[in-house]
């Protein structure tokens, strides 16, 4: 056996080694892992109509999303996330961010209860028992949270909670900027 045929799998090692180690350099170099681009950026939310969590047989569309920017927080009990992220989104509520809860593959008697427990940041809560809606948005899990401007066009997308990190640095200026895009 030729000695060239034994660097043959060696070299193939060292070449993977190489892709990867390029690859881990990259994503280190800034590639953030909360932010999977979505077709949505830039166009409108979806049209969709909800029923509200508490209140069953009222019923939501997409119209709710224009007038202000806001966030569109998808979110569940049975996430341990979403409730590590809830105590913040009270925060965020008190100090007059406008927040859409979007109640996703859930049980309702259990969000309701949740909500009722442990606060409620939302101005509505929307019910998305099967995650149609969800899907619609391309939602991978909970949490996720869409920055939404005042004509009701989906302007960013987070995965993953929203805490006083990715707030500060990357969500609040977002939102900010919105904000001033309403002003006269």
């Amino acid at each position: 056996m030729s000695k060239k045929v034994l660097f043959i799998p060696l070299l193939a090692f060292l070449v993977l080694v190489g892709v990867f180690t390029v690859q881990l350099m990259k994503n280190s170099a800034g590639d953030d892992p909360t932010k999977l681009e979505s077709v949505l950026i830039g166009k409108q939310v979806p049209k969709f109509t909800l029923e509200d969590l508490a209140e069953p047989g009222k019923y939501y569309d997409q119209s709710i999303f224009t007038g202000e920017p806001l966030l569109l927080n998808v979110w569940a009990t049975w996430c341990p996330t979403c409730y590590a992220e809830h105590q913040f989104l009270n925060q965020l509520a008190e100090q007059g961010v406008k927040i859409i809860g979007l109640n996703y593959k859930d049980q309702r008697d259990k969000a309701v209860k949740w909500l009722n427990e442990l606060g409620n940041p939302y101005i509505i809560s929307l019910f998305d028992g099967r995650g149609m809606f969800g899907l619609d948005l391309g939602v991978y899990g909970a949490p996720e949270t869409f920055l939404i401007d005042a004509k009701g066009v989906i302007r960013y997308r987070h995965v993953g909670d929203v805490n006083t990190h990715n707030w500060v640095n990357r969500l609040e200026p977002i939102y900010q900027q919105l904000v001033q895009e309403t002003q006269p």
